[in-house]
């Protein structure tokens, strides 16, 4: 087997890389929040993972009790959607409050959408509106301050470029934003609002030209995407949306938003391996190989990259009750990680210093991350389904280097990190008892294995062996005696 060849000189300035996917992740609708097991596998994903705040749909849905009618009055109510910020708080989370959906007091219509009945039409009466969104906000700043509140993120909607989530036009999705922002905005002009929250990476130019040609506040823009959203129009099933879908996808979608924002803050709010639920490959390895090379691909154009979502405690359509059914999540319903969120441990542990790599493959992507006194070699071998990928040998050489300590490796493959493998030799049982679930969380730890390594003439040479639709992160250590101290 002939081994693929990546080069990186260490004495080269690196370049800055952020840890922008850790700034937000999704979740379901705001009463899942209320859960104590989502609590705890939230609680989880910020201590172990990073992530920053949360976003979530429903935070005006009924099911809230956010705004009703009683006997033809108005009757507003924030104590629900304040258990689930003091919480976010509580745990060093911060809320991306997404302004979703209509109560059915405000409601023109009845449209709803997902197993728990939001409304998804336009206010009746925009100014009713306008007043809940001025009251909520100002209850918020007195709760908990002005100073807090100006960390947050309000974003208008959901997805309103789709029929499912919005029956009105663009036309009244602009007019809703306006009257949205301007509520806002009257508590403290200083609160972040922004939007469009729309899918595929659409209304970014059309929404930024209504918001500068009639002065209407615009901090960031939100948006979504998806590998399949070429074919989310179309009666194909998700094998064959992935088949046709490419790489450098979701790079370009995000090159071409940064493009239309207008210098604005770049913020993609929902993101995954594809867009449909119950996709298989949402429980495996090909899943933590995408997650690792998109978003090292979206580094520089955005500031917010929110994984949809952190946990498989979900119901837009039914609550499941198999382990492993293709969940959105990191975490499945027992809160297992997935491969997924052992990669965003790998990406949690990297360093900020982004160095230059020399080598090119059509599934291999090879990264190189400082971290203090150590170095990451961070690789993955991926590529969409139907397309070809093999296992390669990928050999590494790090010149300008000082004499290593030591270097371990940690795999994301078939083999390993992989519990929903695990779980299917058990005979994929529905229900789990205690002993399967403590064995199905060995089963997805990440294992760190001694990595070998040549050093001669200041320059480090590694080898390994990459599967199909894997991640591995071999991190390379130097004499704490002696630090590790590059050539310029």
């Amino acid at each position: 087997m002939s081994s693929i060849e990546f080069f990186c000189n260490l004495a080269e300035t690196a370049t800055p890389l952020p840890h922008f996917w850790e700034h937000t992740i999704g979740s379901d609708h705001a009463p899942v929040a209320l859960r104590a097991d989502w609590q705890s596998q939230l609680r989880r994903c910020h201590d172990e993972l990073g992530f920053q705040y949360l976003r979530f749909h429903g935070l005006l849905s009924d099911d809230m009790g956010t705004l009703v009618r009683n006997n033809g009055r108005l009757q507003y109510s924030f104590f629900n959607a304040d258990q689930v910020f003091d919480f976010l708080l509580s745990i060093g989370m911060k809320p991306f409050v997404e302004l979703s959906f209509m109560p059915a007091a405000l409601a023109s219509g009845n449209r709803t959408v997902f197993s728990y009945e939001a409304n998804v039409t336009p206010p009746r009466d925009f100014k009713q509106w306008a007043n809940l969104i001025n009251r909520m906000v100002s209850h918020w700043a007195d709760r908990y301050g002005v100073a807090e509140v100006r960390e947050w993120f309000f974003e208008v909607w959901n997805e309103p470029n789709l029929k499912a989530f919005w029956t009105g036009t663009q036309r009244d999705y602009f007019k809703l934003y306006r009257y949205t922002a301007s509520a806002i905005k009257q508590v403290d002009a200083s609160f972040r609002v922004g939007g469009p929250a729309t899918a595929m990476s659409e209304w970014i130019e059309d929404f930024v030209t209504f918001c500068e040609r009639n002065k209407v506040p615009v901090d960031f823009i939100s948006t979504h995407q998806y590998p399949n959203d070429a074919f989310a129009n179309h009666e194909v099933d998700t094998e064959v949306q992935l088949f046709k879908s490419q790489r450098g996808l979701m790079r370009q979608g995000a090159q071409d938003t940064r493009r239309r924002a207008g210098g604005r803050p770049v913020y993609y709010t929902e993101w995954n391996s594809s867009s449909n639920p119950g996709d298989p490959l949402h429980d495996e390895s090909y899943a933590a190989a995408f997650v690792v090379s998109t978003i090292l691909e979206a580094r520089g154009l955005v500031e917010g990259y929110s994984f949809w979502t952190f946990s498989d405690i979900f119901e837009e359509s039914h609550f499941p009750s198999t382990p492993f059914h293709g969940g959105f999540g990191l975490l499945n319903l027992h809160g297992i990680p997935k491969p997924t969120y052992r990669a965003f441990k790998l990406l949690h542990d990297l360093g900020t210093e982004y160095l230059l790599v020399d080598g090119l493959h059509e599934t291999v992507d090879c990264s190189v991350i400082r971290k203090g006194s150590a170095l990451t070699v961070l690789l993955t071998n991926h590529t969409t389904p139907g397309h070809s990928i093999e296992t390669e040998l990928v050999e590494v050489r790090l010149s300008n280097a000082t004499e290593p300590y030591q270097a371990h490796i940690e795999r994301i493959d078939q083999e390993h990190s992989n519990p929903s493998v695990v779980w299917q030799e058990m005979g994929q049982p529905e229900y789990l008892a205690e002993h399967e679930v403590a064995q199905l969380k060995e089963a997805s730890l990440l294992v760190k294995e001694k990595q070998s390594l040549k050093y001669k003439d200041g320059a480090i040479m590694l080898k390994t062996k990459l599967p199909q639709h894997a991640v591995a992160a071999i991190t390379i250590e130097f004499a704490k005696e002696k630090e590790a101290k590059f050539s310029e």
